[in-house]
């Protein structure tokens, strides 16, 4: 687990880092700045949303993943917690639970979250997580900066996720197929693109309660590669 250790002292390391920085930046500069990622995120998610060879996989795992999130209300439940961390640390800052969550999504969902963790499993081979840390860092001390302390407690849900597939990494491993990975990506870019928007304040969308088309879409491309289904 060597990998996503680094990975999430980069993060912590980062949102440090970005919160000492924070207070030599003016209102105006921050708001600029948090402009900016916004944009730079949705560029991301679209990028990796346009790697998509079935984008009726793609819309079908986002519809039924939205069911199924909000029904169990998943970004409601992320908000919890981030209230919980804010109460915690005695007031904290006013929007902790929107940047634990924003960060938490953006540093989980993606190709190299899930290829690097199987990689440091399997082989030991860290290269992708270590390229990983450096993005996470770098995106950390620009997150923190504009969005306070939540970003740093992102770093416990990079932690479980990116150390169980690490830990299942020879389980699992047969289960990611390069249309798995191919697909997965897509979906997950087009969360990203909704937090870009979020971060833009352009419209809410409750990316958490989106989540769940992960698993949808992993379930369908499996199902089309089994049984040639006309999808």
């Amino acid at each position: 687990m060597t990998g996503t250790l680094v990975n999430v002292a980069a993060i912590v390391g980062g949102g440090l880092l970005g919160l000492a920085l924070k207070k030599g930046l003016s209102e105006p500069v921050k708001r600029t700045v948090m402009q900016g990622l916004g944009l730079s995120v949705i560029l991301i998610g679209a990028q990796m949303a346009l790697k998509t060879q079935n984008v009726l996989l793609v819309i079908i795992s986002l519809v039924l993943g939205g069911i199924i999130g909000q029904l169990v209300d998943i970004e409601r439940k992320l908000a919890l917690i981030g209230n919980s961390l804010e109460t915690r640390l005695g007031g904290g800052e006013s929007r902790l639970s929107r940047a634990f969550v924003t960060s938490s999504l953006i540093y989980c969902v993606g190709a190299m979250a899930i290829i690097g963790p199987i990689e440091d499993g399997l082989t030991g081979n860290h290269t992708t997580l270590f390229a990983k840390s450096m993005l996470d860092g770098i995106s950390a001390v620009i997150f923190s900066s504009t969005m306070g302390v939540g970003v740093i407690f992102s770093a416990i849900p990079v932690f479980l996720y990116q150390g169980s597939i690490t830990l299942l990494a020879d389980t699992i491993k047969v289960f990611f197929t390069e249309g798995v990975i191919r697909e997965l990506t897509a979906t997950g870019g087009v969360l990203i693109a909704g937090i870009g928007i979020n971060l833009l304040e352009i419209k809410e969308i409750k990316v958490g309660n989106l989540l769940p088309s992960i698993v949808v879409v992993v379930l369908l491309v499996l199902l089309v590669e089994k049984y040639g289904l006309p999808v």
